[in-house]
């Protein structure tokens, strides 16, 4: 791009923020302003884009800490409401995965894999302030006489609970369809046979990475927006894509960068943290998310001007394809045409279904812009680069 004519740094910003004289806009708010302005304009009026998201993201969990009663012990084993936990760490540390079923789900034994129960749920439960039942076994040791432990605890009794997710920000991902004659059911929702629907997820223009796809702000120790709460950026998370393939605007046309993340669950909101149930696949957990965007140059001006005409997605078959590792691109279609609630596929039009809240997600943009309008919230440097390119 040509010579950047605006140059501001995070700390300018933050002094403008301490001043109350920053000026910030949503992410949709942001689009109308460079299609209108320009990006240079828009680069010099602007001070902070906020963005958000609201999806099931299945790569979530809690690390917890259920603290020391006398007699002490070691956890080999560790049940929360009946969800199995991974207690191979130090002392009474475990980690309690979101897609994580309960054992004894009636739904489960009835229809095996339509689980109603899970991980998910009990980090909603928790958040909420309601008692969730600690079960938990060691095999005793001198340091660690203890063997047994069964009570009701809450978010309060646990000494520390971090929500640490692995994965979560999907920049892009796959609209999926079946081509199959029968039902599916996925980790993106029930698909009737013969592509008589097409669901999709992300926030489009709202959604964070798109904002910054090719994570010029983004990167370790990013503070952000997270379950209602402040969290952070710690890294690129699993199955980040450094090199997709990217449109003429740098925005990624299939799945590609993902976020790791961490957060202390005491100061989240159920609002924005909700157990969910996949008929005939599992359970996860909704995840709000919301991250600033310093505009810096007229190059992140540019990069968070994104519509939703800008991003492109690709369709894929979830019924014969996606099972056996070949998952072909059957079309691509833009955001503003899945909004529009019905795409076409070979010839067929086909109903569209989001499973990201797009309301959510501008509601979590618009309280990120809330905090940092009202001195509550500042932005920090990155002190490490997320891989791009």
């Amino acid at each position: 791009m040509a010579g950047h004519e605006v140059v501001k740094t995070i700390a300018e910003i933050n002094d403008r923020i301490r001043k109350g004289k920053a000026v910030i806009l949503n992410a949709e708010e942001m689009v109308k302003v460079v299609q209108k302005e320009g990006r240079v304009k828009a680069a010099q009026k602007v001070d902070v884009v906020t963005t958000g998201t609201f999806s099931t993201m299945c790569s979530s969990g809690l690390l917890f800490n259920q603290g020391q009663q006398p007699p002490v012990m070691k956890t080999s084993k560790v049940w929360l409401n009946n969800v199995p936990c991974y207690a191979g760490l130090a002392a009474v540390d475990a980690y309690l995965g979101a897609t994580e079923p309960t054992e004894d789900d009636p739904l489960n034994k009835v229809y095996p894999g339509r689980f109603a129960y899970g991980g998910g749920h009990v980090i909603e439960d928790l958040v909420k302030g309601k008692a969730v039942h600690l079960r938990a076994e060691g095999y005793g040791t001198d340091c660690y006489p203890r063997k047994e432990i069964d009570k009701d605890v809450t978010l309060a009794d646990l000494p520390q609970a971090w929500l640490l997710n692995p994965r979560n920000c999907y920049q892009n991902y796959n609209v999926a369809v079946n081509l199959t004659s029968r039902t599916i059911y996925t980790y993106m929702g029930p698909l009737k046979p013969k592509s008589n629907n097409a669901n999709f997820a992300t926030a489009g223009q709202l959604s964070p990475l798109f904002n910054d796809p090719q994570f010029k702000t983004i990167g370790l120790g990013t503070r952000i927006f997270l379950g209602g709460g402040v969290g952070y950026v710690i890294g690129a998370g699993t199955q980040h894509n450094p090199k997709p393939p990217r449109n003429e605007r740098g925005v990624p046309t299939t799945p590609s960068g993902t976020l790791m993340v961490k957060g202390d669950l005491k100061g989240m909101r159920a609002r924005y943290l909700r157990g969910m149930s996949l008929v005939g696949y599992g359970c996860s957990l909704a995840v709000g998310v919301g991250i600033p965007i310093p505009i810096l140059n007229e190059e992140i001006a540019w990069f968070t001007g994104v519509s939703n005409a800008d991003i492109q997605m690709p369709v894929k078959d979830y019924g014969y394809d996606y099972p056996n590792g070949v998952p072909r691109t059957l079309a691509e279609v833009t955001f503003e045409e899945l909004m529009s609630g019905e795409i076409e596929i070979d010839g067929k039009k086909t109903p569209t279904v989001p499973l990201t809240s797009y309301s959510m997600s501008l509601e979590i943009a618009n309280e990120l812009k809330k905090w940092i309008e009202e001195g509550k919230f500042f932005l920090t440097e990155p002190v490490e680069e997320i891989p791009c390119f």
